[in-house]
Formats: C-alpha cells, sequence, structure tokens
C-alpha cells in the first residue's frame, strides 16, 4: 500500500503536446494538464442567469467580473442597437430581476430585490420601492384587483395597499398554545391556593376577562389585526399561502420535535486561528423519525381553523413497503431471540419494524386567480406516492373540501424533477407534469368536467414548461429527436400538435418575452459554452433563425482545436435500449505512438459521471468542462476515452432512472461492462488496457468496478467518492435504497466497502478533507478497511482545504496529475 499526500508531482513536460494552428494562422496555446486546470476564467466568463426587462427592449445577464471570484457584474443587451453596458451599483435599481408577478392587464409588474419589494409601472416606466427594510421581505404577488400586493416577512404575511399606502399584518400566527385554553395547575399547592385565596381565583378571572376584551376589540375593530392563531406550542410553521381575495390561508406546519436526522461533524484542520474547528454537517440516511407535514386552513373571516384530513388522497393508507417492514421485525425478533435478552420479553417491538401511518410533505401551494380553490402537490415521505389535489375556499364556517386531480405512484421512487404545476388566469384549468406513461409530460386538468388530457405524448422528456402572456401555448423544451438535443417547443392549451421554436442543436434552455412574441435562449454545444439567442416568434417558424446576442468564449479557447466527442448508441446485452455516450477518438496525426502494442491496440480511458440523476452524453456545454479538455489531452497521447450515460441518468425516461432501485453499482456496472466490449470489439483497444475514473457517483463506480470486476480495467481512480451509502444523506439514498435498517441488503450489495476485499489492481483515491457532501469520512473508513484486508497498489491523496467540488487550481492540477500518472504508468504497453 502506498499513503500519498497532496503534494505536487514531477511530470513537467509530460502531460501537454502542441496545439493545432488556430484558424487565420495564430498559434493556438498549448493544451497542458495547467491550462486546463487553471482558473476557468481562461475560457471565458459565460453569462448566467438571463433575464428579460420588464418592456421587453433589452435583456439582462450576470457575468464574472475578471479577476474576482464570485463577484458578478449586471450586463444589459439592448436589443434595438445590440449594444452591451456593464451597469454600476447605482443604475441596479432600474434593471429589475427576473420573475416577479404581473397584474392581469400586464402593466404593472412587483418583485422583490435584496430584500426588499418593488412596484415596476411598465407603460409608464417608474419604479416605485414598497419596502425598505432590515428584515427581508420575499414572493410579493398582486391579490385580487390588482390593488394590493402580498408578500412574506419572516413568517408573517403583510398586504399592502397600494392605492392608499396602508401596509398590514392579514394573520397574527403564535407558535405557542392558546392562553384562554390553559387549564390551571392542579398539584396540591396549587390547589390550596385556588381555595384558600379569593384574591388567586380573581386575579385569573381578570386575566381572562382582559384576554376575552382584546380579542373582542379585535374582531370588531376593522382598523387592529384580526385576533391571533395559536398554533400550538408543539409545531413550526414550514410556509404559509394567502389567497388571492385576502380571505383565507393555507399553513404548512410540522412538529417542533420531528427528527430530520443526527447531524455528523467535520474538522477543519487549516483554520484561521490554528486550531481545528468543528463544523456541524448533515444527518445520515435513515436516523430521522419520519414525520412529514400538515396542511391547515384558516379562515380569516369566520376565524376558524381547520387540519385537512390527508386520508383522502387515494393510496395513502397503503404501506407500499409493508413486506420489508415484515421481514426487518422478524431480524429484530430473530437478534432478540439470540441475544437470550429475557429482561426485554415483554418490550415494544422496535418502532423501524412496524408498519406506520403514512406521512406527507407538502411540495407546493397555488391559489386559483379567483381565489376559489388552491392546488397544493403532497409527497408521501416513502417518495412512493405524489397527490396533486385541490382544497376548495371555506363557506359559511364550514370546513375545506379536499378533492384528488392526480395519483402518481412509483414502486421505486417519484422523480426529484418534472414536479410543476400552475393554474390558468381563468382558474377552472390546472396544468401539471407527470411521468405516469415513462417520460414526463405536460397535461390539463378542467374543473369543469374533472377530468384531464395530455397535453404532449412520446418517449422524450418535457422540461421548463411556461405559459404564453396569452394563455394560449405552453412552452418547454424536449428532446423528441435524440436524447441528447433539447430544443425549445410549444403546444396549445386548446390540444394539437407541439411546435418546434428552435433549429440550433446542441442544449438550449428558455426564457420567454414579457409580451410572448420572442424567446431569450440559452445555447450550447460539446465544444461551445453557453451564449444568448434571440429569437423571434413572429418570424416563419420553420425556418426562424435565432440572432447570437453574446460572445463571451475567450479567444485562447476558441483557437485551440479541441476533440468533439461524437455521441454515439452503445449497443446493450441487457435492455433494448442503447446506452447513449461521448465517445472522444483518438487524434491520429498526433498521437503517441506508445499508446499502442505490437498489434496496433489502443489503450482507452471510461470516465463516469457523477450525480447518479445527471445526463453527460448530450449535445451541450458539459458541466464536466475541465474533464472534456482533459479528454482532449488524453486524445493527443493516443488514449480513447469514453464517458457513459450509465442506467440512473437523466434524460432516458422512468425506467432508465430507476433501474438502479436497490441495487446501485449492478445496472450501472453491467453497462460499463458493455462499453468495454463496445472499444474492444469496435474500436481495437486492448482490454488489458483499459483505465476509469470518476467522481462522486462516479468515484462510487469507480470502486464497484473495481471491487466487483476487477478483470474489467487495469487501474482506476475515484475522486470524492461514496463508500459507504449508509453514510451518506437521507433525500438522496433513501430514494434508490429505502433505509438501512429497513433495507439492509440494498445497502450491503450497493455500498463499495462491504465489497473490498476484491480490490486486485491498482486504485487512487482522491477527497477533500472538508467535503460536506461525501464526508471525508467515507474515505477513512474504506482506508482503514483497505488496511484490515491487506491490499496493496492503492493510494490515498487528501485536499485538506477543499470540499466536493475543487475551487483551488492547485488543488485541479494536483488531483489530474495523479490520475494522468496512474494511467501512463498502468496503460502503456
Amino acid at each position: 500500500m502506498r499513503f500519498s499526500w497532496v503534494l505536487p508531482l514531477a511530470l513537467a513536460g509530460l502531460l501537454g503536446m502542441p496545439s493545432a494552428d488556430a484558424q487565420g494562422g495564430a498559434t493556438a496555446p498549448e493544451v497542458t494538464l495547467e491550462l486546463i486546470m487553471a482558473d476557468p476564467e481562461w475560457i471565458g466568463n459565460p453569462p448566467e442567469r438571463p433575464y428579460w426587462a420588464d418592456d421587453g427592449g433589452a435583456v439582462y445577464f450576470e457575468q464574472e467580473r475578471p479577476g474576482e471570484d464570485d463577484v458578478f457584474d449586471l450586463v444589459r443587451v439592448d436589443l434595438a442597437s445590440g449594444g452591451l453596458t456593464v451597469l454600476d451599483d447605482s443604475q441596479r435599481g432600474g434593471a429589475g430581476v427576473a420573475g416577479g408577478d404581473w397584474s392581469r392587464d400586464r402593466r404593472f409588474k412587483v418583485y422583490s430585490r435584496e430584500g426588499d419589494v418593488y412596484l415596476h409601472d411598465v407603460a409608464g416606466g417608474e419604479i416605485r420601492q414598497l419596502t425598505r427594510t432590515v428584515e427581508p421581505e420575499s414572493a410579493p404577488r398582486f391579490l385580487a384587483g390588482d390593488r394590493r400586493v402580498a408578500f412574506h416577512r419572516g413568517r408573517a404575511v403583510f398586504v399592502r395597499d397600494l392605492e392608499s399606502g396602508l401596509e398590514y399584518q392579514v394573520a397574527e400566527l403564535q407558535l405557542a398554545d392558546d392562553p384562554a385554553e390553559e387549564e390551571p395547575p392542579e398539584d396540591f399547592l396549587a390547589r390550596q391556593q385556588r381555595r384558600l385565596f379569593d384574591w388567586v381565583r380573581e386575579q385569573r378571572e381578570d386575566e381572562e376577562r382582559a384576554r376575552e376584551r382584546e380579542r373582542e376589540a379585535r374582531r370588531e375593530d376593522p382598523s387592529r389585526v384580526p385576533p391571533p392563531w395559536y398554533l400550538g406550542d408543539d409545531v413550526e410553521l414550514v410556509d404559509s399561502a394567502l389567497a388571492p381575495g385576502g380571505d383565507w390561508m393555507l399553513l404548512v406546519v410540522a412538529d417542533k420535535d420531528r427528527q430530520r436526522g443526527k447531524r455528523d461533524q467535520m474538522p477543519n484542520y487549516v483554520s484561521a486561528g490554528g486550531y481545528v474547528t468543528i463544523e456541524d454537517v448533515r444527518p445520515k440516511v435513515g436516523t430521522g423519525d419520519g414525520k412529514g407535514e400538515r396542511l391547515v386552513a384558516l379562515d380569516l373571516e369566520a376565524h376558524r381553523r381547520f387540519e385537512l384530513d390527508l386520508s383522502a388522497l387515494p393510496g395513502i393508507a397503503e404501506d407500499p413497503l409493508a413486506e420489508l417492514r415484515r421481514l426487518a421485525q422478524e431480524r429484530k425478533e430473530k437478534r432478540r431471540d439470540e441475544e437470550k435478552r429475557d429482561e426485554d420479553e415483554d418490550e415494544e417491538p422496535e418502532e423501524d419494524g412496524e408498519a406506520k401511518p403514512r406521512q406527507v410533505n407538502v411540495a407546493g401551494v397555488r391559489f386559483a386567480p379567483d381565489g376559489r380553490f388552491a392546488a397544493f402537490m403532497a409527497r408521501s415521505v416513502d417518495n412512493k406516492d405524489r397527490w396533486l389535489a385541490l382544497v376548495e375556499r371555506p363557506a359559511g364556517g364550514e370546513a375545506p373540501a379536499l378533492t384528488t386531480v392526480h395519483r402518481l405512484h412509483d414502486p421505486a421512487w417519484i422523480n426529484w424533477e418534472h414536479n410543476g404545476f400552475d393554474w390558468l388566469e381563468d382558474g377552472r384549468r390546472l396544468w401539471y407534469q407527470s411521468e405516469e406513461t415513462g417520460f414526463s409530460q405536460l397535461y390539463l386538468y378542467s374543473l369543469d368536467d374533472a377530468s384531464a388530457r395530455p397535453l404532449t405524448a412520446g418517449e422524450s422528456v418535457v422540461d421548463e414548461p411556461a405559459v404564453s402572456p396569452d394563455q394560449r401555448f405552453v412552452y418547454f423544451v424536449a428532446n423528441p429527436d435524440h436524447p441528447g438535443v433539447y430544443e425549445v417547443y410549444r403546444v396549445p392549451v386548446a390540444g394539437g400538435a407541439s411546435e418546434q421554436l428552435t433549429r440550433l442543436g446542441g442544449v438550449n434552455s428558455f426564457t420567454l418575452s414579457p409580451d410572448g412574441a420572442r424567446l431569450l435562449v440559452t445555447h450550447s454545444t460539446t465544444t461551445s459554452p453557453p451564449e444568448l439567442f434571440l429569437v423571434d416568434l413572429a418570424a416563419d417558424l420553420p425556418a426562424a433563425s435565432a440572432r447570437r446576442l453574446t460572445h463571451t468564449a475567450s479567444e485562447a479557447f476558441s483557437s485551440i482545436s479541441w476533440t468533439a466527442p461524437e455521441i454515439v448508441a452503445v449497443p446493450s446485452s441487457h435492455q433494448e435500449r442503447p446506452i447513449w455516450s461521448r465517445f472522444y477518438p483518438p487524434r491520429e496525426l498526433m498521437a503517441s505512438d506508445a499508446t499502442r502494442d505490437a498489434d496496433g491496440r489502443r489503450a482507452a480511458v471510461i470516465f463516469i459521471h457523477g450525480a447518479g440523476y445527471l445526463q453527460n452524453a448530450h449535445q451541450g456545454w458539459s458541466g464536466y468542462f475541465r474533464e472534456f479538455m482533459f479528454h482532449t489531452l488524453l486524445t493527443r497521447h493516443g488514449y480513447l476515452v469514453l464517458d457513459m450515460d450509465y442506467r440512473g441518468s437523466r434524460g432516458y425516461g422512468r425506467d432508465w432512472r430507476t433501474a438502479i432501485y436497490r441495487d446501485m453499482g449492478g445496472p450501472e456496472l453491467e453497462d460499463l461492462a458493455d462499453g468495454v466490449a463496445w472499444l474492444v470489439e469496435r474500436h481495437g483497444v486492448d482490454p488489458r488496457r483499459l483505465g476509469v475514473y470518476g467522481g462522486s457517483y462516479g468515484g462510487f463506480l469507480t470502486f464497484m468496478a473495481l471491487f466487483k470486476r476487477p478483470e474489467l480495467f487495469a487501474c482506476g481512480a475515484a475522486l470524492r467518492p461514496v463508500t459507504d451509502w449508509a453514510h451518506y444523506n437521507h433525500p438522496y439514498t433513501s430514494n434508490i435504497l429505502n433505509t438501512p435498517e429497513l433495507d439492509p441488503e440494498a445497502y450491503e450489495r450497493s455500498s463499495p466497502i462491504e465489497l473490498a476485499a476484491g480490490l486486485a489492481r491498482p486504485l487512487l483515491i482522491c477527497s477533500g478533507m472538508q467535503d460536506d457532501n461525501v464526508l471525508f469520512q467515507d474515505t477513512v473508513r474504506l482506508a482503514q478497511r483497505l488496511i484490515e484486508l491487506g491490499k496493496e497498489d492503492w493510494e490515498l491523496a487528501i485536499y485538506p482545504i477543499e470540499a466536493h467540488g475543487f475551487v483551488e487550481p492547485a488543488s485541479w492540477l494536483d488531483e489530474y496529475r495523479r490520475i494522468f500518472k496512474l494511467f501512463r504508468a498502468h496503460l502503456l504497453p
């Protein structure tokens, strides 16, 4: 076993080869690891978070300021002249923001900026600041009639009357018990005091009368805030929403004592003060109590409170994990019998082994424009079900009615994405997304006949839905022609075929102009970072051209002849669908003959993307831009590189996503093996000279490949890797593997630390010690396991100041020097 600290490696002269001349004869920079891993500012600072000016005459975007990390300038692009202006701080107040809420006539827009609320008279050009406070205000929106604006300040909801200027609090929410309902103490001394002393009794009666007088005054006096709502001292307020009429509210509450899990701790050895500091970090999977949230309706006019009965949601009483719970209970009973704990014979079964009533979390509340209905999305805590339901406004003091619009059930888990929903302006129709067909599609629900119909269909992913200002169309991006190409489309709300609006290729996202006549498109390709384009929807759409607005890639980056990855369909031996991948062929004219063996066979590397649920074999710019450049360097040294969207990846529908349920590292490894076979059979790669590397989930899969199938790869590098899923977070892990107590077999088959005995090939592990996502503890535990197993040919590089995503160029350079050295040492003939 070799253990190496983070020290520079002397590989100068081995890491780069001259690039081809750029167009026009200028010599491009030499592609070296030092260049690739430098501050990415050298590539250019692309436009970020673009949005429209409220009048549609300009667009804005943020751009990182050269030489200053995390400092962003705001840039205005005038669409008439094409001129770009960098705004100074004094000009930002007039630039508006993305988002906000429009009045029904679209003359006014209300929004929050830097924690204050603003009203923009778009027609008149005036911006009026409504608040200027230390406590931030958020989520402003117009109430019915557009003469009042509601917003949040802390946990309270306020309303500003735009005509009178009056600002008032609609409801006083107290996280305490109602004093009027408190019972007097019942111990001996308290009872004695009341029995012996008239003064004690009179004091209590006076207090009760004073409280009732105050409540009566606040009920009858319209100039005062209505009486308080006492929610109880055992709850926390998660969210609140006010109806457009201002006459009722929905609250999301939860038990104050609910446990989200036991937090771990992370030491920092390179602190400013020279002493070790400790930071509390996220809890581990399965350590919480599984309690969810509840919905409470407040009738502000009748001053009545209703807790909504969610038992009417279809399927909520079913337990999709019942069989696993039964097996877990049997295991616990068997352990008790084996331990012969006679004193515990009468104890109740442990909570994890019992079937629990289904808890839910509320994932959003949307009021219809007329305020009669509110739609909300609830997700079961086990994430096997998602409901879209309606609550009708309380009437006559009666409890509000609950109606289910849609139930989505998945025996694996409901997707984290594609859960959008909202009302149309008529208040009678509601659009939503669903994966019920296996792919995210759009649906429209009508209150008039209580039915839903699909707006889109097919085996493609529909994302980023947005309704046009005139309510005629829903705009979205989708990939129907190729899973790696995302274009912009629209579909009529009234029904009909979808219409393609862009033909740019690559990957595109969009923002619709305030008048709905144009698209601001963010477009990228595999070799070009994101840039902004303008599409005029009034043009002939099949031939609509896009006008480019920005050119932010640097001349140095653009001058280099990068290896453009080919998007290829690798045949699968386990399913009908292929495994879409990025393939980087070798640069024949510049490749070193040293990478070929006597038979002319090549060495190759497989890169494994992270996150699990992430798409990287698309035709747009990758978040793995350093790896893209590194792969160019590898191809210039004669390696072939394959980057696969293994099962579990994003962009290919529900079945591809959930194929890894209860078996992380199983189907993905089958896909990697198919990639190896494809490289060997199709491209003449030497099966003895393949390397593998990846970070985060890619690091986890690198472990699984080397531990379970050591014959596949000659060596591997696992970066910021998960080693034991029982030590990862709850929201991600419990969806795929349930919890360790409930489903231990899933964790044992999916955790590399359980399989480390299979290591037989050289392994490099690189981990940041300040990683609060995949904790450094993961790597430490695996290191101890490898030591106890007597494993050799593994080394560990630690990075004391780095978190999950490295920041310092020196750390990136050191890490990739080690990876490059690993491949040279073990993949050359």
